[in-house]
């Protein structure tokens, strides 16, 4: 054998070596590697020879190979392997055999086995070549080599056609270097799937951090992990490593941790770290301006950014920015670009789908470290197009690409409409077009989907919609480009050109392999089996030829032994093959035939028995969800993972404002964690929450709703303390004052904690505590210090969540005793009561006053970046400022001065920046006055958390003396009562709400203002008793005077005085008085009025120290007009006595247009005369009138005119409806000669009474007015009919009468009346008749018919489609008018009997019309006559067709027809004819 072949020998012992050691590293990492080598090469047959040994089988499982790899030559197990994770080897073996249905031959290995097992026969002719050559061709085989284990390599880690990957270290772990007593952090970054599982170890040990939680904290979200190593110690030193494993392989990483230690005087100190020895600093990284958590909604642009600040700023070194999306980096593309100007890193999102929803984080790593920010995204859907249809699917993927096939999957959208999620559609589009194709006619339920049908070579994107009952949604973002081709084609095709082949080959005759039927394939399986489709998957076939191969696809019942071909029109080029259309519920067996030009293959092994049915169950119901309040707009929400679910694609949340039954999603990307914080919630809303689980089969129920959560902040630790200043020094103490925290986390702040450390020569020692008890104030006396020592100081608050951080420690003070004059600076300076152009400072005296008292303090300000203001030209002796003239939108600092009499302190520390801007919210205090004479001052806040309270002050200190005000607070109202206003009460109130933003507000209460409440007191206290209503008169039956009057408010001890004309009257036989205390109505009755009554009434009141009155003046003509009506209520109350009308004599109009005449009567007896007249002349029993009188039991009725009219409806139902244009007699319902004075008289032994209805003139037309009324708004709508004439619009009324005005307008112009235009009454119905229309007469028409007062109209549109159809009935109607005038018919002159004696002559002549002249013919029985001697036929002038039959014979009898026809139609006049012998009829009359 030649040189080369040896080379190529050597080579595949080594890949094979390569290959065993590989895979034997990721079992197991034993030291039984050459022994378990050795039985490896023995079992697979592989020997350096020629000749090849044939495989055995093995006797061990494969599954127990995997647990147990140390076996002998026949394969028995010989020892046990000890795996890498030993806590977490059956864990990890569990998810190996899960997951091994899945797994697939990478690419490499597939290209590497097809080159290496083709057994071709060649023969090789050797060449004796130089050392110079053989070298060459040497190092050109050692680099191929390497180019074919680097490509392998590559597509490992690149093949985008395999679902599973090995674990990768996108970011791996920094070496640091700390000082003893702080924390380090390792942070690495492992990509793969399935999802790696990591472990950390320290020096090859695994660190248990369940165990030690108080050495490790280990945190793994969205493939980001770390381990924190607390309060490092010396024997923290050494190597950590972290192992991520998955069932494709392990990988891990390193990093070093070295822990300094620095001895000074037995006192440990710090020491920086993270030095970059490459630039001799160290770089410190600040993340400012940054990107919040972001709303957007599909289709929009956002953009997310930080400014970065590194320090030192060194020349040509640039930080690397790194952004990812849960946890995975980003890279540019079409949907995102990223951008870092050296000072700001931007990421740019175009066109928003919601497959960018996550949580995004900018990573800034640079030589010493790195820092990073996070926040999340949400992207809302788009408004969908049609309300109910679901929104649009979205993470559209291809996986399995082949030249014909790819499985297509996508995530079920959050919201599925108004009903469920009925199915999905799948389009494709090949790139560079812009038509989509539907793939499925049939829509999938399953969120996956096989697509054949593609053409190999080129590439398709893929796109999914929805559907449910009420459409279907918008598409889903497009995938990403998908080639067809056969994976090893992609393979070569991305491994680019390779080195060149260097032998000579030569073939004898011509190549064996053409001309080979291929062999069966292997390894068939069912990958997939849903309810709509089974996958099938195998291996090409090994013999196969160089040509390629394709496929048919055989498929057989259960229990049957017919094979039925699947494909046998188009064999599949790839080695996978969706089939449909599969009866659900039944068992099928598969087996794949290879087929090429040479011929059809033998079959695979067949596959076991498949079920068609759903393998995949939905989720179940995720566990029990709880929410947890978090910030004034988010609540974190957890809940139990879904039990047994397969394939989990994650959670949706919903959220719903508790009993609006409205679910809005939290979330439009699925979450894989039990635990997510749903953002953009309104603050104090009450919400509750439910989640729901989804993988590929569909969506779980949802959870049972959550208890109600209120959006609100929740309790947390408090931030730093600011300003720690230095308010007094002496030689072995000193008072050290700070500002409070501007947050307090919620709760209120009970107290601080004090550490100290000393400084010398710039080194700093550690912390110590001063103070094992809170203290209360914003000042502490620090004791038992060294004279002439630097310290440094650091105060950290505490409230009810615990420790909050610590203030930033100030520069070192030296503990020594102050000699200077003026007085020190004042502490506890606070801000309240913002507004947009003031606000209130407060502060603490200083606590070193000098050599003499503070006699004043004087207050600076200044903008921003502005310089330092006196507020005031004199100094205040008080400890409170209220600042103003500020710039709305501009923020201020403020600080103090204390003065004394030897000068001006120096400044205090500067409050934190105020923006001068009103809260929305905000409210003052209102001062009020009761109804009883009650001052207090009111404060209203919203904003309330429920440990906030209402904290009031005056002058703002605390109250020194409560007796002088009561304070009540109910939910947000507080309520401050003056419980004895007075001079002593004077001063500014003010209220503070704890817990909030700094709502707070003031009232200053002058001399002035009390005095004015004071007056309104005393008027609420002694009032005027008010009047709901003011004395009243009302007139009541038989003329009796009522007067009245109703009391607002009293008490049961209210009196009432009655008086007339300035004297007390009482009750007797003229006067009845009464007061109703429960309704505070005052009454005085007086049965009539005589001329003595004129004057003034009074009512007076006394209740205690009140008094009401109320009067009412009857004197003039108003006394007169009243005793007038008093004396007709009186004569109407005799009248009522005897028989009497209640109701006089009117008429009503009935909506069929009836009109009726009626009264009501009362008091009648069967003895009461009732007479009706007309113009004075009364309507006997005999008149024709009488019968239109009717009577009830209380009322007359006269009929005037009355019309039995049926509804347009039922004359349609009895198809009685005649046409427009016939005219219909109408009986008219009132004429003039009901016209007239219409009067009834009531009589009997008690009384008389009489009614009367003038109906003449006006009274005559107000009933006509009232009838038009009727007709009018009884008008239906316009409809439309078509005759041979033309077009007709018509309505139906009631009735009409001939005095109704009606009207018919187009294009709101009147018609006029011509012959081609008409318009009429016929009956009851109103025509419009448009003769011959043209398009002219397009438009809007409309009827005006008057109703008494305005007119009430009737509009149709006659154009679009209702004109169409209209033109279309009238053409139809015209020409089948024509045609029935002009057809052809027999019009005359043609018996129906004729009887003939035999032997004479038969002549019949008929009448014809036709136009055109038709044809004419005679039949006889059915059979055409011939003219001949005998039949005599003639047609003269078109219009007279004759017959004339010479000597008749017994014969010529039977039926005959003249049968006349032209192109409008064919007509026949039968006739029969009757020949008889004479002699027949001689016998029959014997």
């Amino acid at each position: 054998m030649s040189g080369s072949l040896k080379v190529q020998k050597e080579q595949e012992k080594r890949d094979l070596e390569t290959h065993f050691e590989s895979s034997y590293h990721h079992s197991s990492l034993s030291s039984v590697s050459s022994h378990s080598y050795a039985a490896y090469v023995s079992s697979h047959g592989v020997n350096t020879s020629t000749k090849k040994k044939e495989k055995k089988i093995s006797a061990v499982s494969k599954k127990d190979k995997r647990a147990h790899l140390a076996v002998d030559k026949e394969n028995g197990v010989i020892g046990y392997v000890i795996p890498v994770f030993r806590t977490s080897h059956l864990a990890t073996q569990e998810l190996m055999e899960s997951q091994e249905e899945v797994k697939e031959e990478g690419v490499g290995y597939v290209v590497m086995r097809n080159l290496f097992s083709r057994d071709t026969d060649f023969k090789m002719r050797v060449h004796k070549k130089t050392r110079e050559t053989s070298m060459r061709e040497s190092a050109d085989r050692m680099t191929l080599s390497r180019k074919i284990h680097e490509k392998d390599e590559f597509q490992k880690k690149m093949n985008v056609d395999s679902l599973t990957h090995p674990p990768e270290f996108i970011v791996k772990p920094r070496g640091q270097t700390v000082w003893e007593g702080k924390s380090v952090t390792l942070h690495c970054t492992v990509a793969g799937w399935p999802k790696p599982r990591v472990a950390w170890y320290k020096n090859n040990v695994v660190i248990d951090a369940k165990a030690h939680s108080e050495k490790y904290v280990t945190e793994s979200q969205y493939n980001m992990h770390s381990l924190e190593i607390k309060n490092c110690n010396f024997n923290d030193t050494a190597e950590y490593r972290i192992s991520a494993l998955n069932v494709k392989g392990e990988s891990s990483a390193f990093a070093s941790v070295i822990i300094k230690r620095f001895k000074d005087e037995k006192e440990v100190i710090e020491r920086p770290h993270g030095f970059s020895p490459e630039y001799g600093v160290t770089f410190l990284t600040t993340i400012i301006d940054k990107f919040a958590v972001s709303f957007g909604r599909e289709g929009e642009t956002m953009s997310l950014g930080c400014t970065v600040i590194v320090y030192p700023n060194v020349k040509r070194y640039q930080p690397e920015i790194v952004w990812s999306r849960n946890g995975v980096a980003l890279s540019p593309s079409k949907w995102v670009t990223m951008h870092w100007s050296g000072e700001r890193a931007t990421l740019t999102l175009v066109h928003l789908n919601k497959e960018d929803e996550g949580l995004y984080t900018l990573r800034v790593n640079t030589k010493s470290g790195f820092d990073s920010h996070s926040c999340y995204v949400f992207v809302r859907d788009a408004d969908v197009e049609e309300e109910g249809v679901p929104v649009a699917p979205l993470d559209v993927r291809c996986y399995d690409a082949n030249k014909d096939y790819v499985v297509v999957t996508w995530k079920q959208p959050a919201v599925e409409g108004s009903s469920s999620i009925m199915g999905y559609y799948i389009d494709r589009c090949e790139v560079g077009t812009h038509h989509w194709a539907q793939c499925n006619d049939t829509p999938v339920k399953y969120a996956r989907f096989p697509v054949t049908g593609l053409i190999e070579g080129r590439s398709y994107t893929f796109r999914v919609r929805a559907f449910n009952t009420a459409g279907v949604s918008r598409p889903s973002r497009p995938s990403d480009p998908v080639a067809a081709v056969d994976p090893a084609d992609r393979a070569r095709l991305r491994a680019g050109p390779s080195a060149p082949w260097t032998g000579m080959i030569k073939f004898t005759e011509e190549d064996p392999t053409v001309g080979v039927v291929p062999g069966p394939t292997s390894d068939l399986a069912v990958t997939e089996a849903t309810k709509s489709y089974v996958v099938l998957s195998w291996k090409p076939p090994v013999q196969r030829g160089h040509e390629g191969v394709m496929y048919y696809v055989e498929k057989c019942l259960v229990d049957t032994d017919t094979w039925q071909r699947v494909n046998p029109g188009m064999p599949v080029k790839s080695p996978r093959y969706a089939l449909f259309d599969l009866a659900e519920g039944k068992s099928y067996s598969f087996r794949v035939r290879s087929c090429n030009s040479a011929g059809v293959g033998e079959p695979s092994e067949e596959t076991g028995a498949t079920t068609v049915g759903d393998r995949l169950d939905l989720p179940s119901i995720p566990g029990p969800i709880v929410p947890i309040r978090s910030t004034d707009s988010s609540v974190v929400v957890t809940w139990g993972a879904s039990k047994e679910v397969k394939n989990l694609v994650g959670y949706y949340i919903e959220v719903s404002a508790n009993g609006s039954g409205v679910w809005v999603p939290c979330n439009n990307k699925p979450v894989k964690g039990t635990r997510f914080e749903c953002h953009g919630l309104n603050g104090g809303d009450k919400c509750v929450f439910r989640v729901k689980a989804v993988n590929a089969a569909g969506y779980s129920q949802s959870t049972a709703d959550s208890e109600v959560c209120i959006v609100q902040a929740a309790i947390a630790t408090s931030s730093a303390p600011t300003g720690v200043t230095l308010l007094e020094s002496v030689r072995d103490y000193m008072v050290l004052g700070w500002t409070a925290p501007a947050n307090n986390g919620g709760a209120d702040i009970r107290g601080y904690y004090l550490d100290y450390r000393t400084v010398k020569d710039g080194v700093t020692s550690k912390w110590n505590e001063l103070n094992n008890k809170a203290v209360t104030d914003t000042s502490y006396k620090v004791t038992d210090l060294k004279e002439n020592t630097f310290y440094q100081f650091q105060v950290r608050a505490v409230n009810q969540s615990g420790v909050g951080e610590a203030s930033t420690p100030g520069v070192p003070l030296e503990c020594k005793e102050w000699t200077v004059a003026v007085p020190g600076p004042p502490q506890g300076l606070r801000v309240l009561e913002v507004r947009k152009n003031s606000l209130v400072l407060l502060w603490e005296p200083p606590t070193f006053n000098g050599r003499s008292p503070v006699t004043g303090y004087y207050v600076d300000f200044k903008e921003e970046d502005g310089r330092w203001r006196c507020v005031q030209e004199r100094s205040t002796k008080e400890t409170f400022m209220k600042v103003t003239g500020l710039q709305e939108g501009v923020s201020y600092r403020l600080r103090v001065h204390a003065k004394n009499l030897a000068g001006v302190g120096g400044p205090s520390e500067s409050t934190d920046a105020v923006l001068a801007q009103t809260r929305t919210g905000t409210n003052e205090i209102v001062v009020d006055v009761d109804d009883d004479g009650v001052i207090s001052l009111n404060f209203e806040c919203s904003d309330l958390k429920e440990s906030s309270q209402f904290m009031w002050s005056k002058n703002y200190k605390a109250f020194t003396d409560t007796s002088r005000l009561t304070i009540e607070t109910v939910g947000g109202k507080s309520r401050a009562i003056f419980n004895d206003p007075s001079v002593e009460d004077l001063g500014i109130y003010s209220c503070v709400v704890t817990n909030t933003e700094g709502f707070s507000a003031s009232y200053e209460l002058t001399e002035e203002g009390l005095k004015r409440l004071l007056e309104i007191s005393h008027d609420n206290k002694f009032p005027i008793i008010p009047f709901k209503t003011e004395m009243s008169i009302e007139l009541q039956e038989k003329g009796r005077v009522r007067f009245w009057a109703q009391v607002g408010k009293f008490t049961s001890n209210c009196q009432v005085e009655n008086v007339f004309n300035d004297n007390i009257i009482s009750q007797g036989k003229k006067y009845t008085m009464n007061f109703d205390k429960s309704t505070g109505i005052i009454e005085l009755f007086m049965d009539s009025l005589e001329v003595t009554d004129e004057g003034t009434f009074t009512f007076n009141l006394v209740d205690g120290k009140a008094t009401g009155r109320t009067s009412l003046v009857l004197i003039g003509e108003e006394f007169a007009e009243l005793q007038k009506k008093s004396e007709f209520e009186r004569a109407e109350w005799v009248r009522r006595q005897g028989p009497h009308f209640v109701e006089y004599l009117s008429f009503e109009v009935t909506p069929e247009c009836d009109v009726h005449l009626k009264c009501k009567v009362g008091n009648i007896k069967p003895a009461t005369e009732i007479a009706w007249f007309k113009d004075g002349i009364e309507i006997e029993e005999d008149d024709e009138d009488a019968k239109k009188i009717g009577k009830s039991a209380e009322d007359l009725i006269f009929d005037i005119g009355k019309l039995v009219i049926k509804s347009e409806k039922e004359k349609e139902k009895e198809g009685k409806m005649k046409p427009a244009t016939e005219e219909i007699p109408s009986k008219p319902k009132i004429s003039k000669k009901d016209a007239g004075i219409y009067e009834v008289k009531l009589k009997d032994e008690r009384g008389k009474d009489t009614t009367l209805l003038n109906l003449t003139e006006a009274g005559y037309q107000a009933v006509l007015n009232e009838v038009f009324r009727v007709i009018a708004n009884s008008s239906t709508e316009l409809k439309v009919m078509s005759t041979e004439h033309g077009i007709i619009l018509y309505s139906f009324v009631v009735h009409h009468i001939e005095d109704l005005r009606v009207g018919w307008l187009n294009k709101e112009t009147k018609i006029s009346h011509s012959e081609r235009v008409q318009s009429g009454v016929t009956g009851e119905q109103l025509w419009l008749k448009i003769n011959e229309p043209t398009e002219k007469d397009k438009g809007k028409y409309a009827i005006d018919i008057f109703d008494g007062k305005g007119s009430v109209k009737r509009v149709l549109d006659l154009s679009g489609q209702v004109w169409e159809e209209a033109f279309e009935e009238f053409k139809r109607l015209k020409a089948a008018a024509i045609a029935e005038r002009n057809r052809a018919r027999v019009v005359g002159g043609l018996p129906d009997v004729v009887t003939i004696q035999e032997g004479k002559s038969l002549n019949l002549t008929g009448n014809v019309w036709g136009d055109p002249v038709p044809e004419v013919s005679w039949i006889k029985n059915d059979r055409q006559l011939v003219g001949d001697e005998r039949y005599a036929l003639k047609f003269e002038h078109g219009k007279f067709a004759s017959i004339t039959i010479a000597a008749v014979s017994t014969g010529d009898s039977g039926k005959y027809a003249l049968l006349v026809k032209n192109k409008y139609g064919t007509e026949a006049g039968e006739f029969t004819v009757s020949v008889y012998i004479p002699e027949d009829e001689a016998v029959k009359k014997e």
